[in-house]
């Protein structure tokens, strides 16, 4: 097995970026034809997923996390710590902070419309760190 590491600074608040490129790299660079990238952001108010990364559906994906889990100041983790981001955490906890990707023939096995994308749903910019475990 081997590690590499991505390392991001963001906007925060639900700001979503495509990762796509940067994993497609590692594969290049380590020359793998076959195997699988675990992908993990390390942290708790982040998210990792698929979707198609277009401007649209980045709108629509946002509008939806504010209607489920919106930003509110009486979330019990916001008294237990004096803090705001009661809402960040539970995005993350649906979302996940980690995902499988597989590679077949140098490529990331995705569809056509399909990338990988970092979600900070944090109330602040932050500077992340996703660590890529490469099984090959």
């Amino acid at each position: 097995m081997q590690t590499e590491y991505i390392k991001l600074s963001t906007k925060g608040n639900c700001d979503i970026i495509d990762i796509t490129s940067d994993l497609q790299s590692i594969v290049e660079k380590k020359n793998i034809e076959d195997g699988i990238l675990f992908i993990s952001v390390i942290g708790s108010t982040a998210g990792l997923t698929t979707m198609e990364h277009e401007p649209g559906l980045v709108k629509d994906l946002k509008n939806i996390f504010e209607e489920l889990l919106p930003y509110r100041d009486d979330y019990a983790h916001n008294f237990t710590w004096s803090d705001d981001n009661g809402h960040s955490h539970l995005r993350s906890s649906f979302i996940k902070t980690s995902i499988f990707i597989s590679v077949t023939k140098s490529k990331l096995d995705l569809g056509t419309w399909q990338q990988l994308v970092l979600i900070d749903f944090d109330t602040r910019p932050r500077d992340r760190k996703l660590v890529v475990k490469i099984i090959d």
